[in-house]
């Protein structure tokens, strides 16, 4: 997701992470961090160019104040699994007894994971889930629901017929491969006389922009949009849409339906104005809450069992790790003013 609309809120969050890191995500226990009680916790913050990540950033220093977390002051990946390894060698050599992180390419940080299970440093893993290595908790919402719940909404909308460009995020992350392979079972199997245009993009959005070009000038009677990742696809694809004259009221015969993922507050901007149509509320608040949480236990040497958790999540056994999969709710035109959905929270 390297690409947004560098909006005011962007722009200030950008502003406060950048205090939290030094040079080239090098980390010191000064601005940025948390004094609170307890060993030392390190974070590392995985990308700084989307207004999702942004907020997520926002929310950490308040949470660590929250839980009393000695919180080290977070690095910066950009996107980078050699930074974040470098980044980890760093927090560690400066005493880090346990490793917040969101690695981007999840298939590439296994061994950065054996050398700190080998160390007795404690990892939880944020938004993805590492394909391989030991993790203590991976804080994340269902990523096959939100393609799932994609299908569905633009199924029915559609009348289970018409068709529909998909903006898929790098399938190298899990959370890509998860949102794109149940959304195309899904409609495989609910919605077989949908045609799926599946566009990768690696999460960029100049990316998203051209495909969505190119498919509107070969197939202009595309009715759906399903983009895996607002903060990075929303603001091209408004332009895009825009130029063509199609961004319409739901009203109008014109209008393309198109359903996101993220919850940031422009998006439900967008939800107002009828510009899109809903978008699956990936919780950044929750993250940083439960991650901090689970770090600060794993230090304190507490211990965390499968199932139905107090905060309406479910813990689950991943193979390498559990899991705690935090709700992430569809958000419509129906719904999008609900005071408790983060996206309404943010700058208030």
């Amino acid at each position: 997701m390297r690409h947004s609309v560098r909006t005011p809120l962007g722009i200030a969050l950008a502003a406060i992470l950048a205090l939290g890191t030094a040079g080239c995500g090098e980390s010191s226990n000064g601005a940025g961090g948390q004094t609170g009680s307890g060993p030392q916790i390190g974070i590392d913050l995985p990308r700084a160019d989307t207004d999702f990540w942004n907020s997520y950033a926002k929310y950490v220093p308040q949470f660590a104040d929250e839980y009393d977390v000695n919180l080290m002051s977070p690095t910066s990946s950009q996107n980078d699994v050699a930074k974040l390894v470098a980044n980890v060698q760093a927090l560690t050599s400066q005493g880090a007894k346990a490793i917040v992180m969101a690695p981007q390419d999840t298939g590439a940080i296994a061994s950065t994971l054996d050398t700190l299970e080998n160390r007795k440093i404690p990892v939880v893993s944020v938004d993805t889930r590492p394909d391989k290595g030991k993790v203590f908790m991976v804080v994340r919402a269902d990523n096959r629901a939100y393609g799932q719940k994609a299908c569905e909404f633009l199924g029915e909308k559609l009348g289970g017929t018409g068709k529909v460009v998909e903006f898929q995020g790098s399938l190298s992350s899990i959370n890509g491969r998860d949102r794109s392979e149940a959304f195309a079972e899904c409609m495989r199997t609910k919605f077989p006389g949908i045609t799926i245009f599946e566009e990768p993009t690696e999460w960029e959005g100049p990316k998203a922009a051209a495909a969505l070009q190119t498919r509107l000038a070969q197939h202009p009677d595309i009715k759906g949009i399903y983009m895996q990742a607002g903060g990075a696809f929303l603001a091209p694809t408004l332009q895009v849409l825009r130029s063509k004259n199609l961004l319409v009221p739901p009203t109008d015969p014109k209008h393309i339906f198109v359903v996101s993922n993220d919850g940031i507050p422009q998006e439900f901007e967008a939800i107002r104005k009828g510009e899109i149509d809903a978008t699956v509320s990936q919780p950044a608040d929750l993250y940083a809450k439960w991650a901090l949480y689970y770090a600060k236990a794993a230090v304190e040497g507490k211990t965390f069992q499968p199932g139905p958790t107090d905060h309406d999540s479910t813990i689950i056994d991943v193979g390498n790790g559990l899991e705690d999969q935090l709700a992430a709710p569809l958000v419509t035109k129906e719904n999008v003013d609900d005071p408790s959905l983060w996206g309404n929270q943010i700058g208030k």
